[in-house]
C-alpha cells in the first residue's frame, strides 16, 4: 500500500497533498474498498522505524484518516480495536500529539462507548505531559475537553482516579492557550464532580496561578489577554464553597501587596466568591472579610479604583447574606450581625462628617444599602436617627453640608433600590424606610436651599441635589411636595443674581422631574417662565434676558407632552410679539427655541410630524407670505417675518419637519409649494381669502420681485432640501428652474438671497437632474458660465463682479454633481484649478474648494442627497498634484491662490488621507503661514499639528523654518487673532514629545526667549498655552559639557 509512504513523504513539505491522500484513504474505507485493519497493518514498518519523526508521521496518517471518516463508518469492534491500539501508542511519547489527534477523531464516532472513554481517559492521565511542547499539550487538553463535553458521565464515574490523574497531568502548565482550557475543565470538575476528598489537591492546582501576571507578546496569534485568564481563573476559585477556608485567608494575606493590579484582582475575586459561595459559608467569614476590606475604602482618595472594588466586595457579602430574607433582618441573622458591625463603625466616623474618613464611611453605608431591600431597610433604620441628631447638633454650615452629602448618598441607594417614578418594576413589597423621616428631610433640605444666604453655594447645591433624588425616587415625596420643589427650582432659575452653577443644576433638576412628572412642569414651571417673557422687545428687562428664559424652556421640553404645551404657548406669544411691532431678534429667538427642541427630540411618530406641519409650517408660511401681498393694517405687523434672520430659522423648521414626513405626504407638500413659489397657482396652504392674491402677486423667482419676496426663496430651498429625491417635482421643468435661478444668482446684489438661489441650484442638480439628457443640459449651463469667465480673462479685463458671481454658481453646480459621482464634475474641477493662476478670479476659485469639499446644511444624506463614498478623497487625489505643480510655476501675485486652495482642501480632509502626501506638501504649508488670511493659517497649523504628532520624521528638515513661523504666529498680535496664537502655541508644545531631543536643542533658547512675549498676551487662554508650551521646552535635556 503506497498511501502511508506517500503521506509520510508529503506531510512536511506539502500538507495539502498529504491531506488529499488521507482523505482518499478514508473514502476507500467508507466505500469498503479498503479495510481499516489493513491500513493499520500497512503502518507496521513505519511504527517500528528507528526514526522518531517517521513513527509520529505514521500515527499522524492514521489520525488524519480517522478525522475524515463519517462518524457512523466504523463498527463497534473497530472502534474498540483502534482505541486500544492508540492508547498503547501513548507509551511512545514521540507521537503523543498525533496519537491525541487520532483519539480526538475516534471519540467523535457514534460507536465510541463508555469502555473506550474510560480506557482513553485512564491512559491519557498517565502521560508525563509537561515535558512535551505546547502544541502537543494543547492536543491532549483538547482531547480531554472533548471527552468532558461528550462523555462527562464516564469521567464522573471514574471519580477520584480521574480527578487526581487530571490534576497531576496539568500541573505546572504555563501556556495561556492551554491554561484557558485547563481552567474551564477544572471549573466543571469543581461544580459537577464529587470533590470533597480532593479539596486541597484541587485548590493547590488552581490557586498556584493566582494572581495572574501574564503579559501577552505583541505578536500573540491567539489574542488571549491577561484579563481573559484572570476571569477564567476567578470563575474556578469562586465555583465551590469548599474552597472558602483556603481561599479567604490567602486572599486577605495578598491584600498587603504593594501592587495595585494584584490588590484589584484580589478584591474582584473576593466579590466573585462572596456572590457564589452561599450565605451559610459567607456568614462564617463575613466579619473577617469586612475587617480586611474596609481599609481600602476608609483610606482611599477621590476616584480610587481600589475603593470602588472594595465597596463592591462589601456589597456582595451583604447581598449573599440577604438570601431568603423577605421582610426584615432578625437581630440574630448573619446579615444583621454583618451590617451591625458596619453601621457601628461608620456612625462613629460620621460624628464629624467633614473629616477625611466620613465620606468613605458614607460610601460604605450607601453601597451596602443597595445589596437588597432588606439591607436597605436595616441600614436606614439604624442610621437615620443618629444622622438627623448629628445634623441637628451641627455647629457650622460646613458640618451640615458634609452630613447632607452623606444623606444624599443614602438617597441615591434608595433610588437604586426602589426605582424611579415610572420604572417598569414589580409592585413594591416594602415601603421606603425614608418615608418615616420625609417631613423632617423636606424641611431640612428646603431650608438649606431657599433659606440660606446666596453666597452659601456649596450647601445649596448639596440641598438641591438631595431634593432631586427625593423627588425622583418612587413613592417617596407626594405630588404636592414635588410641586413645591419645582417652585423652588423655578425661583432659582428666575432669580437674576443667582449663581450660574446652581442655575444649571436647578435646570437639570427640572429636566429630571419633567421625565417623571411632566404635568408639574406644564402646570407650574411653564406659567412662571412664560410670565417672564415680555410681550415686546421694548418691555424686555436687560437684567432678565428673554433668551435665557427661552433656553430654559427649550431644555425642559424634550418630552412629547411638554413640547406640545410649549408649542402652543410660544406660538401664542409669537402672535403677541408680532402684533407689538417687534424687531427681528425676539421672533427669531422664539422660533429658534422651537427649532432647538425639534432637533433634540428622538424620532417622532407620523401623527406628531403631521401635527407639527399643520401647526408650524403652514401658519408660518402664511404669516410670512400674506403681508407681502396684502398691505392692509391687519397684516402689517407680520412684515418683520420677511427679515433674513427670521426666514433662515423658519426655513430650518420647515426642513426638519418636512424631511420626517412620509413619502405620500411629501408629494403633496412639493405640489403645494411649487404652486406657491414657482407656478403661481392657488394653494390649499393659503387661506381662501388670500389664495388668489398670493397666486397672482407672490413671484419670488421673478427678476422683478422686491427684496422681501425674493428673500423668501430660502423657504423653498429648505423645504425642497427635506424632500426625498424620489418625489417627482410635478408640473415643473427642473432645467428651466435651474436656469432661472442661475440668472437670479448671478444678478442679485444681496449675498443671503444669492446663497438661497445657489443652494436651490445645487439641490435641483443633485437630486432631480437624473433623466436622460439632464447631464447634457447641466453641462451646457456650466459651460456657458465658464465661457463668461474665460472671455473676461482672455480680454484682460479688470475684475467683473457679475463674472465672479457666475464662477460661484459654477462651483455650486460642480459640488452637486461631483458628490454624486458625475464625471463631468471632475472636468469642471480641473478648470477651477486652472483658474487659480488668474489674478482676478483665482481668489474666488481658491475659496471655491470650501464649497466643493466643505459640509453644508443642504447637500447631506439626511436631506436625501446623492452622495457617493470617498468623494473628498478623490478630489484630493485629483487636485493636490495639480495645485503643487501650479504653485511651482505661478508668479508671486497668484501663488497665494494656490496656498489658500490647498489650505481649504486640507481642512476638509481626514488625516489619514493627508499624511502620505506630506513630503511634497510641507514646503507649501510653511509658506501658507506667511499669508495674512487667519482661516488659512488656522487650517495650516491644524494640519501641521497632525503631522508633528503622527509623522514626526517628515518634519526633521523643516524645524528651523517652522519654529520661526510658529513663534511669529503666536507673538505677533497685530496680524494674528487669539485663536491663531493659541493654535501656534499648541503646535509648538507638541515638538518636545514628538521630535528627537538632539534635533530640538539648537532651538531651545530661541523658543524660550521668544515665548516671553506670549506670556504677557492679553488673552488668558493664550497665556495658559504659552506657560504650558514654555514648560515643555524647558524640560528638554541640555547637552553635557
Amino acid at each position: 500500500m503506497l498511501s502511508p509512504r506517500l503521506y509520510i513523504l508529503n506531510v512536511a513539505k506539502d500538507p495539502t497533498e498529504a491531506n488529499r491522500i488521507s482523505k482518499e484513504s478514508a473514502k476507500q474505507i467508507q466505500d469498503k474498498e479498503l479495510k481499516l485493519l489493513d491500513l493499520v497493518q500497512s503502518l507496521g514498518e513505519y511504527l517500528t522505524d528507528d526514526d522518531k519523526t517517521t513513527r509520529a508521521k505514521a500515527i499522524g496518517y492514521l489520525s488524519s484518516v480517522l478525522g475524515y471518516l463519517d462518524p457512523k463508518a466504523l463498527s463497534r469492534q473497530q472502534v474498540a480495536v483502534i482505541a486500544q491500539f492508540l492508547c498503547d501508542r501513548l507509551e511512545d511519547e514521540t507521537g503523543l500529539r498525533e496519537t491525541s489527534q487520532g483519539l480526538f477523531a475516534l471519540q467523535k464516532s457514534s460507536r465510541f462507548g463508555r469502555e473506550e472513554a474510560t480506557l482513553v481517559s485512564s491512559a491519557i492521565c498517565k502521560v508525563d505531559l509537561q515535558k512535551h511542547p505546547q502544541g502537543t499539550r494543547f492536543a491532549v487538553l483538547t482531547l480531554i475537553d472533548s471527552l468532558m463535553a461528550n462523555r462527562r458521565d464516564v469521567l464522573k464515574a471514574m471519580g477520584g482516579k480521574f480527578v487526581t490523574g487530571f490534576t497531576e497531568l496539568v500541573g505546572g502548565e504555563k501556556d495561556p492557550r492551554n491554561l484557558m482550557i485547563v481552567f474551564s475543565l477544572v471549573k466543571v470538575i469543581l461544580v459537577e464532580f464529587d470533590i470533597v476528598p480532593h479539596i486541597e489537591i484541587l485548590f493547590d492546582a488552581v490557586y498556584c496561578y493566582f494572581p495572574i501576571t501574564f503579559k501577552p507578546p505583541p505578536d500573540d496569534p491567539y489574542g488571549i489577554t491577561a484579563q481573559d485568564l484572570k476571569l477564567r481563573l476567578r470563575e474556578c476559585i469562586a465555583s465551590t464553597k469548599y474552597f472558602a477556608g483556603h481561599t479567604f485567608p490567602q486572599l486577605i494575606e495578598k491584600l498587603d501587596s504593594t501592587s495595585l493590579s494584584v490588590k484589584k484582582d484580589v478584591l474582584q475575586t473576593i466579590t466573585a466568591c462572596a456572590l457564589s459561595y452561599g450565605p451559610q459559608t459567607i456568614s462564617t467569614h463575613s466579619t473577617q472579610l469586612w475587617d480586611a476590606v474596609k481599609f481600602e475604602v476608609l483610606n482611599s482618595t477621590e476616584e480610587d479604583e481600589l475603593a470602588t472594588e472594595a465597596l463592591l466586595a462589601i456589597r456582595a457579602i451583604a447581598e449573599t447574606l440577604s438570601f431568603g430574607l423577605k421582610f426584615s433582618a432578625p437581630t440574630a441573622s448573619p446579615l444583621a450581625r454583618y451590617l451591625s458591625g458596619i453601621v457601628k463603625e461608620c456612625l462613629k466616623l460620621l460624628q464629624e462628617p467633614q473629616q477625611k474618613q466620613a465620606k468613605p464611611a458614607g460610601n460604605i453605608l450607601s453601597k451596602s444599602a443597595t445589596a437588597s431591600t432588606v439591607a436597605h431597610l436595616f441600614i436606614v433604620e439604624k442610621t437615620m436617627p443618629a444622622l438627623l441628631l448629628i445634623h441637628g447638633d451641627a455647629d457650622s454650615l460646613a458640618k451640615q453640608r458634609a452630613l447632607m452629602e452623606i444623606l444624599n448618598m443614602l438617597f441615591q441607594s434608595s433610588l437604586q433600590t426602589f426605582g424611579a417614578w415610572g420604572d417598569s418594576t414589580s409592585e413594591q413589597v416594602h415601603s421606603n424606610p425614608f418615608t418615616e423621616y420625609i417631613d423632617k428631610l423636606f424641611e431640612m433640605y428646603s431650608q438649606a436651599l431657599m433659606g440660606s444666604l446666596r453666597e452659601e453655594v456649596s450647601l445649596r447645591i448639596t440641598a438641591l441635589k438631595g431634593l432631586v433624588l427625593l423627588c425622583t425616587t418612587r413613592r417617596l415625596f407626594q405630588e404636592n411636595e414635588i410641586g413645591m420643589v419645582v417652585q423652588y427650582f423655578d425661583q432659582v432659575l428666575l432669580e437674576v443674581e443667582e449663581k450660574e452653577e446652581i442655575k444649571e443644576l436647578a435646570l437639570q433638576g427640572l429636566k429630571d422631574i419633567s421625565k417623571i412628572k411632566p404635568n408639574l412642569i406644564m402646570d407650574i414651571t411653564f406659567p412662571a417662565f412664560m410670565a417672564q417673557l415680555p410681550d415686546s422687545e421694548k418691555e424686555a428687562d436687560p437684567s432678565k434676558p428673554y433668551t435665557a428664559t427661552l433656553e430654559a424652556l427649550a431644555k425642559l421640553s424634550s418630552g412629547r407632552a411638554v413640547f406640545q404645551v410649549l408649542l402652543t404657548r410660544l406660538l401664542n406669544k409669537l402672535d403677541i410679539v408680532l402684533r407689538e411691532k417687534s424687531g427681528p431678534m425676539y421672533p427669531r429667538a422664539i422660533l429658534s427655541t422651537l427649532l432647538y427642541v425639534l432637533q433634540k427630540q428622538p424620532e417622532s411618530n407620523q401623527e406628531d410630524i403631521k401635527a407639527y406641519f399643520a401647526r408650524l409650517v403652514v401658519p408660518l408660511l402664511t404669516k410670512t407670505i400674506i403681508p407681502m401681498v396684502d398691505n392692509t393694517s391687519e397684516f402689517e405687523d407680520f412684515r418683520i417675518m420677511a427679515n433674513d434672520s427670521i426666514l433662515d430659522v423658519t426655513g430650518r423648521l420647515f426642513n426638519i419637519i418636512i424631511r420626517s414626513l412620509e413619502f405620500e405626504e411629501q408629494i403633496n407638500v412639493s405640489r403645494q409649494l411649487i404652486n406657491i413659489f414657482v407656478l403661481g397657482i392657488p394653494s390649499e396652504y393659503i387661506p381662501r381669502t388670500h389664495a388668489e392674491i398670493v397666486a397672482r402677486d407672490f413671484k419670488p423667482l421673478q427678476q422683478t420681485a422686491n427684496k422681501e419676496q425674493s428673500g423668501c426663496t430660502i423657504l423653498l430651498t429648505y423645504a425642497l432640501a427635506g424632500l426625498r429625491r424620489e418625489v417627482v417635482l410635478a408640473a415643473l421643468s427642473t432645467p428651466e428652474l435651474i436656469q432661472q435661478n442661475v440668472e437670479l444668482a448671478t444678478r442679485t446684489a444681496r449675498s443671503t438671497q444669492r446663497m438661497a438661489h445657489l443652494y436651490l441650484i445645487a439641490l435641483l442638480a443633485n437630486k432631480w437632474m437624473k433623466k436622460p439628457g439632464d447631464s447634457e443640459l447641466l453641462q451646457k449651463i456650466t459651460a456657458d458660465l465658464l465661457e463668461s469667465v474665460s472671455s473676461s480673462i482672455l480680454a484682460s479685463r479688470e475684475y467683473d463682479n457679475l463674472v465672479g458671481q457666475k464662477l460661484q454658481t459654477v462651483l455650486w453646480i460642480t459640488k452637486a454633481i461631483v458628490v454624486r459621482g458625475d464625471k463631468y464634475g471632475t472636468e469642471v474641477t480641473e478648470k477651477v484649478v486652472t483658474l487659480l493662476g488668474d489674478k482676478n478670479y483665482g481668489p474666488i476659485a481658491s475659496k471655491g474648494f470650501v464649497v466643493l469639499l466643505g459640509d453644508d446644511e443642504f447637500i447631506t444624506k439626511s436631506n436625501y442627497a446623492i452622495i457617493r463614498p470617498l468623494t473628498k478623497q478623490k478630489i484630493f487625489t485629483f487636485c493636490v498634484p495639480k495645485i503643487v505643480e501650479g504653485f511651482r510655476t505661478a508668479d508671486s501675485t497668484t501663488k497665494p491662490n494656490y496656498l489658500v486652495a490647498l489650505s481649504n482642501i486640507l481642512r476638509n480632509m481626514p488625516p489619514a488621507v493627508i499624511l502620505p502626501e506630506l513630503g511634497r506638501l510641507l514646503p507649501l504649508l510653511l509658506q501658507s503661514l506667511d499669508l495674512p488670511d487667519p482661516n488659512v493659517k488656522s487650517a495650516t497649523i491644524e494640519t501641521l499639528l497632525i503631522t508633528v504628532t503622527e509623522s514626526a520624521d517628515a518634519m526633521k528638515e523643516h524645524i528651523s523654518s517652522l519654529s520661526a513661523r510658529l513663534l511669529n504666529a503666536c507673538t505677533n498680535r497685530e496680524e494674528n487673532p487669539p485663536r491663531i496664537r493659541s493654535a501656534a502655541l499648541r503646535c509648538l508644545k507638541v515638538f518636545p514629545r514628538a521630535l528627537r531631543t538632539d534635533l530640538l536643542l539648537p532651538y531651545k533658547r530661541q523658543v524660550i526667549r521668544s515665548l516671553v512675549t506670549a506670556l504677557d498676551d492679553p488673552k488668558r487662554n493664550v497665556r495658559k498655552e504659552a506657560v504650558d508650551c514654555r514648560a515643555r521646552w524647558y524640560s528638554l535635556d541640555e547637552p553635557e559639557d
